[in-house]
């Protein structure tokens, strides 16, 4: 893979489309739409009269006309639509972000407080891992890193803008919320890639032949055929190109065996793909961890809920087996009685039938029969209503039970809401407030219950109160101290006021003194150029004179030999007026190096008061900045 892909990975659509479509390029391999009606829009004007031709200006007077192969639009910024100054969908990102660097085994150590604020070095390492996915042999250059990216980026077809500026404070909150966002783009892009390469699908061939056919004689002539017919067409007024373009995409077909159903198929698989995309996004943006915690806090509940249950069962199982057991006993004990009946009745028979009873015995005997029966059968009504009654009661008590273990469960979640429970809690201090299954209450449960929970609940709520109290004093007490802190910070502005005064005026000062200093140094110049002026005149003087001599000497060397005694004496008086001049001039000279001497001396002493003027304005500034620090510290 090159550095500058000539390909999109990704399968998204771009944001910003062109409004027109060119066919310099429209071979299957290239087209983002299956083959059928372009997308050439109608240009605004239909009646202009002026005619641009493909090659050149145009031929006709009036409003130019725009040709079928025109260039692009400009580059137009487009808005991100994704919420990335939103808090939640930042962090949701960042999340996705180290979770794919986790789960490709990104080399080094990254934490998500890391990538809350990341450095400009953990970036590079992070975008670097993140495009060796892509590349392999890709490494991060050194220098101009923050030129790289963002031109990178732009390379991939990243669809948003990515200043070079944004580079240099990476983790600044204004900055990195849009550099996340180019980030999990990239991500997005290196899944569909390993997902078409896996697939096989990263250029799919159309042809039977090799690509390069459309360099060949074939598609150039079908090329040019369309070209002349088209802009014949659009010379003679013509607007849209319908037919032509279906002829030149079904020659374009032929040429290269298009296999329609095959292309089918392909819009298909991406429209499920897209689907599948689409679902996974909307799938990613709800917090399937919060949504698992309430499902297992439901199923925790539903839990405890079907063990209460159980554990109630549980004991309604043993008290009717309880009862089962009592009513066997009495079954028994009724099977014994009844025998006994049956044997006394056998014996009450045999004596009946053995003796003989008078009119009244037997009247008698009928008599307390009836009676028996009677009394049998009021007992009978009486022991069906009693259990009756005794079914009513055990529904009623069950009915109660539930209503009583659901407030239990209400308690114990309040209870739990407000740290109280289990004994270990934040908020119990040591005692139980926890209550246990209703299974086996008693008369001393209530009192259990009053001295176990009520009594130390009340001791608590005495407790909170008093700490309430004594932090609304405090609160008080720190409001007091706010005001009069607020008071000193009052106080500490306007001597920082008087401060800032104070350095105003020392700075004008400091500007006049400056300014007088610059006049001084002017005017020394002033003086320092007008002695070189004096002395390179003095200089000029001396070199004419000693010129003179010495044309005077030549003068007096010819006229030697005839008038050699009023030579001697000319050449003597010329010597004198030499010595003279000599001695005149190298006064003048001494005299101007010494007041050189003395200028030197006068601007060395100017650079030591202008070494301690700046000693004296460092101290000042010095001192402004611990004024400045000590209010800061007051504010």
């Amino acid at each position: 893979m090159n550095r500058r892909p000539s390909r999109r990975f990704s399968e998204m659509p771009t944001r910003a489309t062109d409004g027109r479509m060119s066919l310099v390029n429209a071979t299957p391999q290239d087209k983002d739409k299956a083959f059928g009606k372009l997308n050439i829009p109608k240009p605004q004007s239909g009646t202009s009269e002026r005619r641009t031709s493909f090659f050149g200006k145009g031929v006709g007077g009036g409003a130019q006309r725009s040709s079928l192969f025109g260039s692009y639009g400009g580059a137009e910024k487009v808005k991100d639509p994704r919420p990335l100054h939103d808090k939640a969908f930042v962090q949701q990102c960042i999340k996705q972000l180290y979770e794919f660097l986790g789960d490709n085994g990104f080399p080094g150590t990254i934490t998500i407080k890391a990538l809350q604020s990341p450095s400009t070095k953990e970036f590079v390492k992070v975008f670097e891992f993140i495009y060796s996915l892509l590349d392999s042999t890709f490494q991060m250059p050194n220098a101009k890193v923050e030129e790289e990216i963002p031109r990178m980026f732009k390379d991939l077809g990243y669809p948003f803008p990515l200043s070079k500026s944004s580079m240099y404070s990476i983790g600044a909150p204004h900055t990195w919320p849009q550099v996340l966002g180019a980030l999990i783009w990239l991500i997005d892009t290196v899944k569909i890639f390993n997902s078409m390469k896996s697939q096989n699908h990263l250029t799919p061939d159309f042809s039977d032949g090799s690509t390069e056919m459309e360099e060949g004689a074939e598609y150039n002539k079908l090329f040019m055929d369309y070209c002349s017919k088209a802009y014949s067409k659009f010379m003679q007024g013509a607007d849209t190109f319908e037919d032509d373009d279906e002829e030149y995409l079904s020659n374009l077909k032929k040429l290269y065996n298009v296999d329609d159903a095959l292309l089918e198929s392909q819009k298909e698989k991406h429209r499920v793909l897209m689907e599948q995309v689409d679902g996974l996004e909307k799938e990613s943006h709800t917090d399937r961890l919060e949504a698992q915690r309430t499902e297992k806090l439901r199923l925790q509940t539903d839990l405890q809920k079907l063990q209460n249950y159980r554990s109630h069962m549980e004991s309604f199982k043993t008290n009717l087996e309880n009862k089962a057991a009592g009513l066997s006993e009495e079954l028994e004990a009724t099977e014994l009685q009844l025998e006994s009946l049956k044997q006394e009745k056998a014996r009450v028979q045999h004596v009946l039938e053995n003796q003989k009873f008078t009119p009244a015995d037997v009247e008698r005997v009928n008599r307390e029969r009836n009676e028996l029966q009677q009394t049998l059968s009021s007992l009978s009504r009486s022991l069906e209503e009693t259990q009756q009654l005794a079914w009513n009661e055990e529904i009623t008590l069950a009915k109660t039970r539930e209503r009583t273990e659901v407030k239990l469960a209400e308690y114990h979640k309040l209870a739990r809401m407000l740290k109280l429970i289990p004994q270990s809690a934040e908020n119990a201090c040591g005692h139980d407030f926890e209550i246990k299954t209703l299974d086996n209450y008693g008369p001393t449960t209530a009192t259990l219950i009053r001295t176990q929970i009520q009594n130390p609940l009340k001791n608590m709520i005495s407790d909170v109160e008093d700490e309430f109290s004594s932090l609304t004093n405090m609160k008080l007490s720190l409001e007091e101290t706010v005001e009069q802190v607020k008071s000193n910070i009052s106080e500490k502005l306007n001597d920082l006021k008087l401060i800032k005064e104070q350095i105003l005026r020392l700075d004008q000062q400091m500007e006049h003194d400056m300014q007088e200093r610059a006049q001084e140094e002017e005017k020394w110049a002033a003086e320092v150029e007008s002695a070189e002026r004096n002395k390179k005149l003095l200089e000029k003087k001396v070199m004419d004179g000693y010129e003179d001599a010495e044309e005077q000497l030549k003068a007096t060397q010819l006229q030697y030999h005839l008038v050699l005694q009023e030579t001697t004496e000319e050449s003597r008086l010329v010597a004198n007026n030499l010595t003279q001049v000599f001695s005149v001039a190298a006064n003048h000279l001494d005299i101007v190096e010494k007041h050189c001497n003395d200028q030197l001396k006068k601007m060395d002493k100017l650079d030591e008061i202008i070494a301690e003027d700046k000693a004296d304005l460092q101290q000042v500034k010095e001192m402004i900045d611990e004024f400045v620090s000590r209010a800061q510290s007051f504010l």
